[in-house]
């Protein structure tokens, strides 16, 4: 893209002199036109969605982030939504959906979103029946969402501008494990299986990992296939697929272990336990959040209790996994985190010293360093990309 600039440049100098005033606009026109699609690809938004009942955020904060610097510029806010902890982009970027996690008020809400401006209008918001949704996900069918306290999985029709239907389907969990944390059933994850045959759902409560059959279209989307147990008071958290579909890594958030699963049509089996911290660890691990880089090479989870880091795996051929580094996430609570789509860094959301940490990622060693940036933001959760 350089060499095409400066050779345009040099065209447009020339003709300047030997050619007409009608061809010299044209090919300024043509200038501008790739000037503005080169810095197009060197940004992207990045959207945060955060807790407000702290008094320190205002909703959904909108960012222009660019893949060359790491910079980040405030565009727009989001206003008067309750508590957007967790979000979901439709596969276009032209609508976004939020968790409005508020007991037993909570929703999910939906918004039109123009990904060149950072603007979004509501479009409207129903309910949950299911208390503090804590993920949404969405395939541009239906949303769903995992409520936490509620111990159930809510979905919802979308329509044709992008709003929710009235909830479809509502399946409750019901069950408990052993650590005074899993008192009852505590849904925090959906996700479809890479085929998009499956949901999967995590349940921090009851220590089990759920498959349901998806049907999109069905006014019951969702039938159970199975449920798997998983080891007792452990609280498994958050579950990522490997990019080929063929495994699956779920991060428990009472002992910060990663089980590695092989996967084929809605069957898991188990291959691998790791661990994320030393044997002698003593203080809260509280795993939080666990996605692989997009070459699939690299895993990485987070840690925000007492242990607040960032952990590296190298994937290999058998989808096992093997240690790379531990580093320090530079914040206090480290939630959700997330690649950026040039693969060169990783943003680490700080719940609690509100702040999102951009870490440089190296993508032949997976190893992440400071990049000295951060973005000052109140109570960040959840961070998503658009397209």
């Amino acid at each position: 893209m350089r060499k095409t600039t400066f050779c345009a440049f040099f065209i447009y100098d020339y003709l300047s002199i030997k050619s007409n005033s009608m061809l010299r606009k044209l090919l300024l026109v043509f200038l501008l036109s790739i000037n503005a699609l080169y810095a197009a690809a060197q940004s992207g938004k990045l959207i945060v969605g955060t807790y407000t009942n702290k008094g320190n955020s205002e909703g959904i904060y909108v960012y222009d982030f660019d893949s060359k610097t790491a910079h980040a510029k405030q565009v727009s806010i989001i206003k008067n939504v309750f508590n957007p902890s967790y979000l979901a982009l439709s596969k276009n970027s032209d609508f976004l959906y939020s968790v409005y996690e508020d007991g037993t008020n909570s929703a999910a809400s939906a918004f039109r979103f123009n990904a060149t401006t950072g603007e979004a209008n509501f479009l409207n918001k129903e309910a949950t029946k299911g208390s503090n949704p804590c993920f949404i996900l969405t395939d541009g069918k239906n949303a769903l969402t995992a409520n936490y306290s509620g111990g159930s999985i809510s979905v919802f029709g979308i329509k044709a501008d992008g709003s929710l239907t009235s909830i479809k389907q509502n399946i409750q969990h019901i069950g408990s494990g052993p650590d005074k944390r899993q008192a009852s059933a505590h849904v925090h994850q959906v996700l479809f299986s890479p085929d998009k045959k499956y949901v999967i759902a995590t349940d921090l409560g009851e220590d089990k990992v759920y498959v349901y059959h998806y049907q999109a279209d069905a006014q019951a989307p969702l039938t159970l296939k199975q449920s798997i147990k998983t080891n007792a008071g452990t609280g498994p958290r958050h579950l990522t697929f490997s990019p080929n579909g063929k495994f699956a890594y779920l991060a428990h958030e009472f002992n910060g272990k990663i089980s590695v699963f092989s996967y084929n049509d809605g069957n898991l089996s188990l291959l691998q336990e790791v661990a994320t911290v030393a044997k002698d660890f003593t203080g809260k691990i509280d795993a939080a959040d666990i996605h692989l880089s997009a070459d699939g090479r690299f895993l990485y989870e987070s840690n925000r209790g007492d242990a607040t880091a960032i952990n590296v795996f190298a994937v290999q051929k058998n989808g096992k996994l093997s240690a790379v580094e531990t580093v320090s996430s530079l914040g206090k609570g480290p939630r959700n985190f997330t690649i950026d789509p040039s693969g060169k860094y990783l943003l680490v959301a700080h719940q609690y010293t509100n702040n999102v940490v951009i870490f440089n990622r190296n993508t032949q060693t997976g190893k992440l360093t400071d990049s000295g940036k951060q973005i000052n933001v109140g109570t960040p959760v959840c961070l998503v990309f658009s397209k």
